[in-house]
């Protein structure tokens, strides 16, 4: 990575001042806010070998999928609680560390119980009862009652649904069979909701839900679908657009729920990750990088996991490219997409 980026994201993050309330972060979701939980689990999944990690510090691979920080690492420490987010299966995490907040988040999943089981990865309701677990360790550490205020005060995170429909939906036929598209998005949001229901009846009130990213524009995406995928890179648009259909479904549910709850003290709300990575791959944001529709790792066009491995072909500088592997953002456009949604931050963290 540039040094000029380095100094440049690390301004970002200075953590801010005034946080003197918010307690912890909390993250549920796939593998775009997994810190290294599919490390102990039995699944090709995963990403603890480099060169996942070259510009992490100590350029360890800690089982993020990119070059570096993801985007809740940037938003804990921009709060002021930590530097980084850890993994809940982390078997050395102390209880100093639980207190401010974990990712539960396995890459792989998803909304439908189906995509979970395909990867044999951690679905959502067992991320869910990983909370519910970490709340009985807390509890038994440091009281009932200080386990309750941390919740209370803490922001949740809940970023997924890519794999429902790349992987699930669009590629593998069984979902097709029984779904159309629209039914299939509806499905998805039903789950969502039964997660975010389950977080309420859990303690949280601050809650932010990440939507789609522009699906068709994900390098793995446009090599299987396109007709010459070495000459036409372009956005598949049949994925994208599904994605937009979702987005504006999700966000109306949300502002639904937020009317119906605020009088409860309850914060929801959406992050837009659509229209920023949009805007990097083929508009506003494009000057920034080199190469927006190939990975940094391998030829770039199907690697990802397993395949982006240490014998593979790694880019110079990850930092001019969009992703770093055939699916996943690099640090710099995981620090781009924090920028994007930080008045969402803000709005979560203030009284």
């Amino acid at each position: 990575m540039s040094l000029l980026f380095g100094a440049s994201a690390e301004a970002l993050i200075l953590p801010r001042p005034f946080n003197n309330k918010i307690t912890a972060g909390f993250v549920f979701g796939d593998s775009t806010v997994d810190p290294g939980n599919n490390n102990y689990v039995g699944t090709l999944f995963r990403s603890d070998f480099p060169p996942y990690g070259m510009d992490f510090k100590g350029q360890t691979p800690t089982g993020r999928f990119t070059n570096g920080k993801l985007t809740t690492d940037l938003v804990v420490s921009y709060i002021g609680i930590k530097e980084y987010l850890p993994p809940y299966l982390d078997p050395n995490l102390s209880i100093e560390e639980l207190m401010t907040g974990v990712s539960f988040a396995s890459a792989g999943t998803g909304f439908d119980p189906l995509t979970a089981q395909i990867s044999s990865v951690i679905s959502l309701p067992k991320q869910l009862e990983y909370f519910k677990e970490y709340k009985k360790r807390l509890q038994s550490a440091i009281g009932q009652k200080r386990m309750e205020a941390i919740v209370k005060e803490a922001v949740f995170l809940v970023s997924c649904g890519t794999n429902d429909f790349v992987v699930n939906y669009f590629t593998l036929p069984i979902r097709r069979k029984n779904y159309t598209a629209s039914a299939y998005q509806q499905f998805i949001l039903q789950n969502l909701k039964q997660v975010l229901q389950d977080l309420w009846d859990e303690g949280a009130r601050r809650i932010t839900v990440t939507g789609l990213p522009p699906m068709g524009c994900l390098p793995a995406v446009i090599t299987l679908n396109s007709k010459n995928a070495i000459l036409d890179r372009g956005c598949i648009e049949k994925f994208s657009r599904a994605a937009m259909e979702y987005n504006q479904m999700l966000q109306n549910e949300l502002n639904s729920m937020k009317s119906r709850l605020a009088h409860l003290g309850a914060k929801i709300a959406y992050i837009d990750i659509f229209t920023p990575l949009v805007d990097m791959i083929q508009g506003l944001g494009k000057h920034d990088f080199d190469e927006v529709s190939y990975g940094c790792c391998g030829s770039g066009f199907l690697e990802a996991g397993f395949l982006c491995n240490p014998k593979s072909f790694v880019c110079f500088d990850a930092s001019k490219y969009v992703f770093f592997d055939s699916i996943h953002p690099t640090e710099k456009t995981y620090t781009k997409l924090f920028m994007a949604s930080r008045p969402v931050v803000d709005s979560m963290i203030q009284d």
